[in-house]
């Protein structure tokens, strides 16, 4: 999960860009780069860190030009802890070229061979996103041959992408002297959108970057489709790939995306109340709500669930917990001690609402099970009677590898774990989860166009359809595995995972 934005403007771009990703900046807090371009010179400055400590007066101001991209970052693929591996990433051939990318390639291990045996290209880091890059580079190279640059050839080179890379990919690239292209792959599973201004154009991950810099929100960019705008502003879209079905993460509305972005037509904000609809259907079923005295979100992303469920049980609706917010979010934090530690830093209780009650806890999700254990143990702590815990998601069983922290296996609380098995790891007196299908219904009814969601965490079924147990286990290869041990995928089971 990354932030992307690129812009082409009538006016300098460096300021822009660096608000654009202080509204990413939820979607990755561990580097962050722009570059910008004028005449045909690119003008880069990235760095580990959040935005506001990545840039300086002085980079800003060494970041002239009316075009530009950038990126905040988090790792799921490559060194975590590389300064290196911070996007945007450049190559000089053809024209000169920046990019940068939100996703996972499934396939990086694979084109890295290729890129070094059969096109002659070298790939200095471990990241994919510099795979990406020297592909695109290369198929650009095919099609142009020195000869002036065209939409068509950009088109044709995007066409050559989709077929050699596999995996999740919304991009973002500048060409020097030329303009900006963006692309997303053939089953949309990261979002892209894109918006204009009486100034220009922005692509961005969130439609909440548009808004909070004056664009308006245009449309998103379709599974496949690509965009190239021109450095005077005029925009060109081309469907590049043959095969596509829009299948966009619902890992986003769960819990990534701002509540205040429209993504795929579908607001996230509406889709968080819907969870909370089918959610309060689970719990009457499960628990008693005369046996509730109190529903609490666990913030953020979990309060417009919990609120919708609090009103249709007819119960009161508390907040329990004040949020440090300069403390970054756990989930995306390496490392189960370091996960731990910051809990508690993170979240405080207010004693008031818990001492003698029943609580019912609504959180968005429940990933690997260290942060509700430890807000469990804190309610308790505060003087709960009884902890019921509610998850707007449904369990979290199988690993991603199309670009969120979550890929291993037994990092995962639920994984190889029953319902009640997962509860008596939590330590909560009751818990109930959201159902695969009523959350898939609950979103998608918001949108019916869309062919369906990639909800592989949920269900094991990958909408690339490619992915096996091996991929798995490659793709985890080199990760700090966590302090329970080394990740194991022999108990691993796939249901449908070759197919979509």
């Amino acid at each position: 999960m990354c932030g992307i934005v690129g812009v082409v403007s009538q006016t300098p771009v460096n300021q822009l860009i660096y608000d654009a990703l202080l509204l990413l900046q939820h979607r990755g807090q561990d580097a962050a780069g722009i570059v910008t371009q004028q005449g045909r010179k690119f003008f880069m400055h990235k760095a580990k860190g959040m935005v506001r400590d990545v840039f300086r007066t002085r980079n800003m101001r060494a970041l002239p030009g009316n075009c530009g991209l950038g990126q905040v970052r988090y790792p799921t693929a490559g060194n975590a802890y590389s300064e290196e591996e911070a996007q945007p990433f450049y190559v000089n051939a053809p024209f000169g070229l920046v990019l940068v990318h939100n996703g996972n390639l499934t396939n990086a291990h694979a084109l890295k061979q290729e890129l070094f045996q059969t096109d002659h290209r070298h790939i200095n880091t471990e990241s994919d996103s510099e795979v990406l890059l020297n592909v695109l580079a290369h198929e650009l190279e095919k099609v142009t041959r020195g000869i002036t640059l065209k939409p068509a050839d950009v088109f044709a080179a995007v066409r050559g992408v989709h077929q050699r890379i596999k995996g999740s990919y919304a991009v973002v690239a500048l060409i020097a002297g030329h303009g900006l292209v963006a692309f997303r792959d053939p089953h949309g599973i990261r979002p892209l959108c894109v918006g204009r201004s009486d100034q220009g154009v922005m692509v961005a991950s969130e439609s909440v970057t548009l808004d909070g810099n004056g664009f308006e929100l245009d449309r998103d960019v379709l599974p496949g489709e690509a965009l190239f705008v021109d450095l005077e502003g005029n925009m060109h879209f081309q469907q590049c790939a043959d095969q596509v079905s829009h299948h966009p993460c619902i890992f986003e509305y769960v819990y990534l995306a701002r509540p205040d972005s429209v993504m795929d037509g579908i607001s996230v904000y509406q889709a968080r109340l819907n969870l909370g609809v089918t959610l309060a259907k689970r719990v009457v079923s499960t628990l008693p709500p005369s046996e509730i005295d109190v529903v609490i979100p666990i913030p953020e992303s979990s309060r417009p669930s919990a609120m919708e469920l609090a009103k249709l049980l007819g119960l009161p609706y508390r907040e329990g917990f004040v949020k440090n917010r300069y403390v970054g979010r756990t989930f995306i934090m390496p490392g189960q001690g370091v996960r731990k530690k910051s809990v508690r830093q993170k979240l405080n209780v207010i004693g008031s609402e818990f001492k003698g009650r029943n609580v019912l806890l609504v959180d968005d999700s429940i990933v690997r099970g260290t942060t509700s254990r430890e807000i469990v143990q804190m309610a308790r702590d505060a003087g709960a009677r009884k902890v019921y815990l509610a998850s707007a998601a449904p369990p979290v069983r199988y690993p991603n590898v199309y670009g969120i922290d979550m890929p291993t296996p037994d990092e995962l609380v639920a994984h190889n774990r029953s319902v009640e098995e997962v509860r008596e790891s939590i330590g909560c007196d009751a818990l109930i989860y959201q159902d695969v299908d009523a959350m898939k219904q609950a979103i998608g009814s918001l949108n019916p166009k869309l062919a369906g969601f990639d909800a592989s965490c949920f269900d094991g079924v990958y909408v690339t359809g490619d992915i096996t147990l091996e991929d798995i286990a490659r793709l985890n290869a080199g990760r700090d595995m966590s302090e329970e041990g080394e990740e194991d995928t022999s108990r691993l089971a796939l249901p449908n995972a070759q197919t979509a």
